[in-house]
């Protein structure tokens, strides 16, 4: 699958606090070089000037709906009738499908802080979203279905960096499976800075499973 001539890109940058969004087209396409026109932000509706180095998820759709996005950076700028940056672009395999929803979920363990009125217990998640997350429960808990909890989520991406999501939820079930206890939690007061966080550790451990599928002797 090839990104072709006129597609539409959406960036989004990585490993930011800001939430910001992109839209900008593909002009030619040599190797693994995406040349895209400047792009715009999509809040402002001013051209953005990016900074070589600068490192974006790059997402978009194809002739028959499908959505994908690709970690992308910029690698510099041609000059020319219509001024370029250039974008480094992945081999198409790279390239990780996404759902109608944004909220795609992983499985990765995650650690989870949680507290329930003066309770506090520190334990791991099996699978994370945008949405929520389930937890791994270790002995016995004072909530139950239905209660509010205050959850500490962290998040270690692959460059170092730790984000912290600092957010409300709520229990929706407490159940066995595998003779384990989970219990299914949905984020109810996350902002769009924390969502960003979570979505992007999603798809940064989404293309971490695709590469060692392909590559499973390099895992």
């Amino acid at each position: 699958m090839e990104i072709k001539i006129g597609t539409q890109l959406q960036l989004e940058p990585t490993y930011t606090e800001r939430v910001e969004k992109f839209r900008c087209k593909v002009v030619e396409q040599q190797d693994h070089i995406l040349y895209i026109d400047y792009p715009i932000n999509m809040a402002t509706k001013k051209t953005a000037f990016l900074i070589d180095g600068s490192e974006f998820r790059a997402t978009f759709r194809t002739e028959d709906k499908q959505s994908f996005a690709f970690n992308t950076e910029v690698i510099g700028r041609k000059a020319g009738h219509i001024p370029m940056i250039m974008l480094h672009c992945p081999k198409p395999e790279e390239f990780i499908k996404i759902q109608r929803r944004e909220y795609v979920r992983v499985e990765t363990p995650v650690d989870v802080a949680v507290q329930f009125k003066d309770h506090k217990y520190q334990l791991v998640a099996s699978d994370i979203s945008a949405g929520g997350l389930a937890l791994i429960l270790k002995g016995e808990v004072a909530f139950n279905d239905g209660d509010e909890v205050k959850l500490t989520v962290a998040l270690p991406f692959a460059n170092g960096d730790v984000k912290y999501v600092i957010t409300e939820a709520i229990v929706v079930r407490i159940f066995e499976k595998d003779s384990k206890r989970i219990a299914t939690i949905q984020l109810t007061d996350s902002d769009d800075v924390d969502q960003q966080h979570i979505v992007r550790f999603c798809f940064e451990r989404q293309l971490g499973n695709r590469r060692k599928e392909l590559n499973p002797f390099n895992a």
